[in-house]
């Protein structure tokens, strides 16, 4: 039996368009030096359409190495399929268009805050508030409203866990876990749909 070497598949690999993809880009190989070298330089095949996004299985990597290094013993562990993704040059973001959306998103959440307020009577609230400690009634209870205001923007803050780009602590907000959820659930629809498919997006050497 011949040198053993073991191989794991990455979840996620992203390569560049255009250039072929080497075993080592996919995959973390454990083994000698020598040996890990020459089978992470191993070319598994290149782009020959335009897709961002394939499934690679663990057989075609067993089998190009068996084809090219028959007196390897080969071990795997781990994921059966690697999803490889094609890094291509990301366009400029439009400040006109950043500027618009912002403002759409801006005034969509506060019209959906007000009419949050006003279906609970927010407003009527704050001024039996302000009754039942000053024992005066007063339609604008700005002593309750601007606190409170304040504390709503706030909370939003800590709740994402985000001020631009600075987060407050390594907890993942809510934003990042759905976001998390969502790509997970993503890829294991393109791992479904796309599992027979792979071959059709490599050309070999």
């Amino acid at each position: 039996m011949g040198e053993c070497v073991y191989i794991r598949l990455k979840y996620r690999a992203k390569i560049k368009p255009n250039e072929p993809i080497l075993l080592k880009d996919i995959a973390n190989i454990i083994g000698h030096d020598e040996v890990t070298e020459k089978v992470g330089n191993l070319v598994l095949g290149k782009f020959s359409k335009d897709k961002d996004v394939f499934i690679l299985d663990v057989t075609v990597v067993l089998q190009a190495i068996f084809l090219h290094y028959p007196e390897l013993s080969m071990d795997t562990y781990g994921p059966s399929q690697t999803i490889v993704e094609v890094i291509r040059k990301k366009k400029k973001v439009s400040r006109i268009g950043f500027i618009v959306v912002w403002l759409i998103l801006f005034v969509g959440a506060a019209f959906a805050i007000m009419n949050f307020h006003e279906d609970v009577s927010m407003r009527q609230m704050h001024e039996r508030l302000y009754y039942m400690i000053t024992g005066e009634h007063s339609k604008h209870p700005f002593i309750f409203q601007i606190p409170y205001s304040i504390g709503l923007g706030l909370g939003m803050i800590l709740f994402f866990n985000h001020i631009f780009k600075k987060k407050f602590n390594d907890e993942p907000s809510p934003m990042e876990v759905e976001m998390f959820n969502y790509q997970q659930e993503l890829d294991q629809y393109l791992i479904m749909k796309e599992n027979n498919m792979y071959s059709s997006f490599l050309d070999d050497d």
